[in-house]
Order: structure tokens, then C-alpha cells, then sequence
């Protein structure tokens, strides 16, 4: 499972595009360094995008990376909307692949800054029912 190629547009807006593609290599790095096995990246769904999906044992970890200047910012990133977006496209995904079903679904976030180490929230958020 793959994802889409770079974007048109600015060029502010294809550098962004470079840089999240280089912090979400980093962060499949380091979950692969955690002994989980990468599933997807930059996977694509008529509801919304996931990052990485990534699973340990039977747990499934939908994971998004925000890269910014640091931890803090890129916390304050994820909002509730993005947050009912990855919720719709990790149920899509589950939906195309039943061999996942058995899984714990779990929403983390990894967090990439310059000059420190990447810090994964596991569990990090859950999606309110009925959204």
C-alpha cells in the first residue's frame, strides 16, 4: 500500500510536501528501530490520508507525523478535525483489509523537530463515538 506523489503548486507548498515525506521516513524508521512492522505510508482514502500504519503483535497503530520547529508546536497540530479524518480512513482500511479486524486500533502521533529525537505519543488520541 502506497500513497500519492508529490503535489503541484508553490514552490513553499512543494518543500512542505518534501519535508513531511522526510519526517514521516524518519518516523517509519523509528518505529521499525520499536519492532513494529510498517503496513503503509501515505495511504490514501476517499475520507482522508494516514500517515503510517504500522503493527506490533495484534496491535494496529495508526500513526501521524507533524514535523514543526518543535515538539510543542507539533502537538498543537492535530486537531479534532484531522482527528475524525484519520478515524474515517482507519475504519475504510479496515473495511479493505478484514485480516486487520482482529487488531487493537490504536491513534498515535509521532513527533519529528530539527536537531532532537522523534517522540511517539502511543495512544495518543481516540476517536468520540458516533463520529
Amino acid at each position: 500500500m502506497r500513497g500519492g506523489g508529490e503535489p503541484g503548486g508553490s514552490e513553499g507548498r512543494r518543500l512542505a510536501w518534501r519535508r513531511g515525506r522526510r519526517g514521516e521516513s524518519l518516523a517509519a524508521w523509528w518505529l521499525r528501530l520499536k519492532g513494529y512492522r510498517i503496513l503503509a505510508r501515505g495511504l490514501k482514502s476517499p475520507v482522508g490520508e494516514i500517515d503510517i500504519v504500522a503493527c506490533r503483535g495484534r496491535t494496529l497503530a495508526i500513526v501521524e507525523v507533524k514535523r514543526r520547529d518543535d515538539h510543542l508546536a507539533a502537538i498543537d497540530a492535530l486537531g479534532p478535525r484531522q482527528q475524525v479524518r484519520i478515524a474515517r480512513a482507519a475504519a475504510w482500511l479496515l473495511v479493505r483489509r478484514p485480516e486487520l479486524a482482529d487488531h487493537a486500533v490504536r491513534f498515535d502521533v509521532m513527533l519529528i523537530a530539527p536537531r532532537r529525537w522523534p517522540r511517539h505519543l502511543a495512544d495518543a488520541w481516540r476517536p468520540e463515538p458516533g463520529r
